[in-house]
């Protein structure tokens, strides 16, 4: 779960949206370069740098506070706070987390509110008036108003009073040196901390955790190309039968049903199925045939919007993984649970993560918490981590919470069953920096807001549009509106402090029950030696469709009809295997009477977890808390074991490619940084990919620039030439298909034995004759992976390293994300060589379809050990601090390359020990 904070959409041949934003920043630089001088300036330049630092020692004075709070920092600079009260805890909470954090919270702040543009004028308002149309600040504040219980109203006031303290009587550069170059652009100066902004924040977290969207569009788009069996082969069925699934010896409550086991004993008195890893061709789209041209751009255009958002927390959605596991005390050496987290997001400066603990000096009705672990900046309590009894962990279910509808719109309303009914419509303006405000009119039908208001190519099209011929009349065209569970107001932040207060089993299932978006796997285990498993969520059951492709927005039996009853999700309670793996692979098995989803992950990685977990305990071995450590640094390639024996048969008459090839002789698939072989092999994945799929794919789905002459592929004869026509990708390249992930692996593997099957067919090209079969195929990739690295890393193979393609670079998601070199150097951090890769349990993500560079990574990593918690052990990406060039700034990013972990001190005597700075907050 995961922040990226990007207030601008990075992408290329976007340049007239880009001209203001660079034009501010070419300010900003010449006024960093001019106060970076020599003499007078110089020091200036220094001494503006550190007037943002927090105070860590001495004391200060907070009006508000009912007692003395102490905040005690290790030597990371990760705060303990202790107080006598649940308001002043919370208080100490948002001030100390502002010391360290504003700028990035005061971004995201802005962000989920649509008022991006406010802080970096004109070229974010488009961004704006898309996030306005989600309305995720809108939904905070009916949700502070009318859903959220007086405890935690009662604490987010408490939290923003801490955080405005901080504020109090500061100019912009006594906050973060990020003001003083946004002041003199424009003259910015942050507003009061409200606790709307912090409940808003969880919509964010929301969007980017929200399930199969991209997948919907994907395949919709896919269909411009590629019939439905072709589709189909690109989204095969889940591999229940070899990866399995989380939920094995768990059931659900409710009353009339018993559904329970993976063994089909038992199943829902409906007794229908689930297709949870489903061809993503489902029912009920309302532009499937291949001459709904109109519908493709408006996906396409809906995608283009959806790319340029700035990202909350991943890769707009696309990679968001994640491990997490948990072992019972039968099987570790302490006789108590050992529970492992390690989220997958995309890599941002600072860690979406602040670690933190939040204790009461003495724990009753009156100071309720003792809890350590990673919160959010910007949002009081703890997200993931421990208490004195319990521990929690989280990964993305991908549950399907989201689907799109095309609407036919007609004059001031729009058609559902045979009437027209009223928009509801709302004006938003946008304010920009040192530009004219902007007025939106939101038009909202029953099923969400249209999305495609906020596209002028989207409107036209709609007009145009081509559907089925079930579809009705045009009439003023279509539109695509969005159905989403984080658009009604929810408890979600409810649920992080009852998480926090939990006690055991129950009380975390009850907590668990308000947890309504993102949909996450919770994984659970507790000092009495105790492990389980629920998924919680506000989960939508839908009439017809599956929700994995777009819906006929005018037909009522596309609607959602309710929401899975809380008593009848899934969980799992001390299993008798004495283990619970999570890392993205279907929840249940196809006995479960309701869809979560037809795009689960295909179970790779948690395949690979749960064998490394069964060869430990084989015997009766005993795991300890490094051999868990050890576990989220598995480097092995699994598509790697699959391919690389097919690899190696291929008789290869080129010396070069022969050479290149050897390298692959008694390589054990692992993926460290400094193998040859590892980018050997990627860089021939990456090609077969390409070949075999990429270049078949529409524009749509393909990077950016790229140009081929290409057709679909044809499963029926030979190719065509005569079809062949030159088209350009348009696609952000760490967006672009095949990315390479474990649902290519499942396709490649379904594939890999049919050396005859149409999609290894690869046309020719000026100096090579066409390949037909699989090895031919395979052949071409070889010898273009050669000459590729050969172009990135040398003609001698003996300089290769994996890590020398796949490096991790950190940058400031605000002034650091572009703009010229010499604020990027102020800001920006990097790059690191990886190890690890896409599918892979030390998940550093990258795009095969895009290039090699990490584009997500375990954003965290964590292990608590519940029979000694002082013996736990957490990193984080970067480190405590968002300000650049204070020491804490990435201090833990050289322990996280290397996978080292640090002391996670709980008890007050081990915190004391390991306490460096002592700041007392007084009232």
């Amino acid at each position: 779960m995961p922040t990226d904070t990007t207030p601008s959409g990075q992408q290329s041949g976007k340049s007239g949206r880009k001209k203001g934003r660079k034009v501010r920043l070419l300010l900003i630089v010449l006024v960093l370069a001019i106060i970076g001088g020599v003499g007078y300036g110089a020091f200036w330049s220094v001494s503006t740098v550190r007037a943002s630092f927090p105070q860590t020692k001495g004391s200060i004075t907070l009006d508000g506070l009912t007692g003395p709070v102490d905040v005690k920092r290790d030597g990371y600079g990760i705060p303990q706070i202790y107080a006598s009260s649940d308001e002043d805890l919370f208080m100490a909470q948002g001030y100390v987390q502002a010391q360290d954090r504003f700028y990035e919270m005061d971004v995201r702040r802005h962000m989920t509110a649509g008022r991006l543009s406010e802080m970096f004028g004109e070229g974010q308002v488009d961004n704006d008036e898309f996030l306005r149309t989600l309305g995720w600040h809108r939904i905070a504040e009916e949700e502070y108003k009318k859903t959220l219980s007086a405890g935690t109203k009662k604490y987010l006031d408490a939290y923003a009073k801490g955080v405005n303290a901080y504020l109090a009587g500061k100019d912009g550069d006594e906050i973060s040196v990020e003001y003083a170059a946004l002041g003199f652009a424009n003259d910015y100066k942050p507003e009061e901390w409200t606790p709307v902004d912090s409940i808003a924040w969880l919509k964010a977290m929301a969007w980017d955790l929200r399930g199969n969207m991209q997948d919907e569009i994907d395949r919709a788009l896919m269909t411009s190309r590629l019939g439905p069996k072709q589709i189909a082969d690109l989204y095969p069925q889940y591999p229940y039968s070899r990866n399995g699934t989380i939920v094995r010896e768990g059931q659900y409550d409710e009353l009339t049903k018993t559904w329970s086991d993976g063994s089909g004993s038992a199943q829902g008195t409906d007794g229908s199925t689930q297709g949870t890893g489903g061809t993503g061709t489902g029912t009920g789209t309302a532009g499937t045939s291949t001459d709904s041209g109109a519908l493709q751009t408006q996906l396409d255009g809906l995608y283009n919007v959806l790319e340029d958002l700035p990202e909350a927390v991943g890769v707009n959605g696309n990679g968001i993984g994640s491990n997490s596991w948990v072992v019972s005390g039968d099987h570790t050496i302490t006789g108590k649970p050992l529970l492992a987290n390690d989220p997958h997001l995309s890599a941002s400066l600072p860690s979406v993560w602040y670690q933190m603990g939040l204790h009461c000096k003495s724990v009753s009705a009156k100071c309720q918490y003792d809890v350590s672990g990673y919160t959010f900046s910007g949002m009081p309590g703890v997200i993931i981590g421990h208490n004195a009894d319990i521990a929690w962990g989280m990964t993305n279910s991908g549950v399907d919470v989201t689907d799109l509808y095309l609407e036919k719109l007609t004059g001031d309303g729009y058609q559902y069953g045979s009437k027209v009914l009223p928009f509801d419509t709302r004006e938003e303006t946008i304010e920009v920096a040192g530009g004219t405000s902007k007025t939106i009119v939101v038009r909202t039908t029953n099923n969400g807001p249209l999305l495609s208001d906020r596209n002028d190519e989207l409107v036209q099209v709609g007009k145009k549009a081509t559907v089925d011929q079930d579809a009705p009349d045009r009439g003023d065209g279509y539109g695509i509106a969005l159905r989403w569970t984080a658009l009604d107001p929810g408890t979600s932040m409810d649920a992080v402090f009852a998480m926090n207060r939990a006690k055991g089993w129950d009380d975390f299932r009850e907590a668990a029950a308000l947890f309504d978006v993102p949909s996450q796997n919770l994984i659970y285990a507790d000092t009495e030696g105790h492990i389980g498993y629920q998924l919680p969520g506000r989960i939508p059951t839908r009439g017809k469709g599956d929700g994995s492709l777009p819906a006929p927005g005018w037909d009522p039996a596309y609607r959602w009809d309710g929401y899975i009853d809380q008593d009848e999700l899934p969980y799992e309670y001390d299993p008798e295997r004495g283990y619970i793996v999570t890392a993205n692979q279907a929840v249940v098995d196809k006995k479960y009477p309701y869809t979560l989803t037809t795009d689960f992950g295909y179970g790779t990685r948690a395949q690979r977890i749960t064998s490394l977990i069964e060869s430990k305990i084989k015997g009766g071995g005993k795991i300890s808390t490094d051999d868990m450590r050890q576990m989220q640094m598995d480097n092995s390639s699994e598509i790697a074991k699959l391919l690389v024996p097919l690899l190696l048969k291929i008789d290869v008459g080129d010396k070069n490619v022969r050479e290149a090839q050897k390298l692959l002789e008694g390589w054990d698939y692992t993926q460290d940084a400094d193998s040859a072989a590892a980018a050997y092999f990627n860089s021939v994945w990456r090609n077969i990919l390409k070949l075999a799929f990429g270049d078949k794919l529409p524009k749509e789905l393909r990077v950016e620039g790229q140009c081929l002459s290409v057709e679909p592929v044809d499963t029926t004869g030979p190719a065509d030439e005569d079809r062949r026509v030159r088209e350009c990708g348009k696609r952000d390249a760490d967006q672009a298909q095949p990315d390479g992930g474990d649902r290519w692996f499942e396709v490649v593997r379904r594939l890999v034995d049919d050396q005859d099957n149409a999609w290894w067919s690869t046309p020719k090209t000026r100096n090579l004759k066409a390949a037909d079969t699989r090895d031919e195929l395979f052949q071409r990739a070889m010898r273009d992976a050669r000459w590729e690295l050969t172009a990135k890393l040398g003609k001698d193979i003996d300089s290769w390293s994996w890590g020398r393609l796949h490096r991790l670079f950190l940058k400031n998601q605000t002034l650091g994300t572009e703009g010229p070199g010499f604020l990027q150097y102020m800001l920006n951090r990097g790059p690191w060589k990886l190890g690890g890769g896409e599918a892979t349990v030390n998940a550093t993500g990258w795009n095969a379809a895009g290039g090699y560079e990490v584009v997500w990574v375990p954003s965290m990593r964590m292990v608590v050990n519940l029979g000694d918690l002082d013996k736990s052990k957490w990193i984080n990406l970067t480190g405590a601090s968002g300000h650049a060039y204070n020491a804490h700034y990435t201090d833990q990013t050289d322990k996280w390359v290397k996978g080292e972990l640090l002391t996670w001190s709980f008890s007050d005597k081990a915190v004391e020990d390991d306490t460096s700075d002592t700041l007392l907050l007084k009232p």
